[in-house]
């Protein structure tokens, strides 16, 4: 069952890249925003990664076994911090999924974030873009002002241009339409009903296109 699943999840958004970047393969990630048992999530799938972890509040849904899965963790305001104690050009991998949207000055803290890639490095930014804001509001969030704690809208264009004047190389971006999360979305849809549970506004991300991504190389 655990093969399963992490077969499946091999296939989400943020591990997508981080598989057809690594596969079983050793390399470092930092993992900005590590909260709900990311790590071991991570490890999980990934049980060669060298996993570091930053986040406002260390306990946000992480447990002793996620500790156990990090080589690191940085418990850091992302707003006013320097950054200075993560590494500068150690890491492969930049893990930044739905971060940005609660941060008034986002776009600096990916700057400041550019130094800790080692050069070939990567960077994964997701957040919800300008047409989540046209969206139906539903629990869990499908409307951008669904979550209070969304503060900036972000956009493609706004990232690519800062990503391209850091040095970096914009590899893909637009809106994420995830065929594994498409194709799970008719039976999620079934179990919830079946449970007789709220329906989740995430179910219809992909489908509605709530999300957009940027996916950029240091040079």
């Amino acid at each position: 069952m655990s093969s399963t699943l992490n077969a499946l999840r091999k296939h989400t958004p943020k591990f997508s890249y981080l598989n057809r970047c690594f596969g079983n393969n050793n390399f470092k990630v930092l993992d900005v925003g590590s909260g709900n048992h990311s790590a071991s999530k991570t490890k999980s799938v990934f049980p060669n990664c060298e996993y570091h972890g930053v986040d406002l509040d260390k306990f946000y849904n992480n447990d002793e076994s996620d500790f156990r899965n990090m080589h690191a963790f940085y418990e850091l305001d992302l707003t006013s911090s320097d950054l200075a104690n993560i590494p500068n050009d150690y890491f492969d991998f930049i893990l930044m999924s739905h971060i940005i949207e609660h941060l008034e000055n986002g776009d600096q803290v990916i700057l400041k974030l550019l130094p800790k890639l080692k050069a070939g490095g990567y960077i994964y930014i997701e957040y919800p873009g300008i047409r989540s804001t046209k969206l139906p509001s539903m629990h869990g969030t499908l409307n951008f002002y669904d979550d209070s704690t969304h503060v900036r809208i972000y956009s493609v264009e706004e990232i690519s241009f800062l990503l391209r004047t850091a040095g970096m190389q914009v590899l893909r971006a637009g809106t994420r339409r995830n065929l594994a999360y498409l194709l799970a979305m008719p039976f999620n849809i079934l179990r919830l009903l079946i449970q007789g549970k709220k329906m989740h506004g995430m179910i219809f991300w992909d489908l509605l296109g709530f999300a957009e991504y940027v996916f950029a190389k240091k040079s």
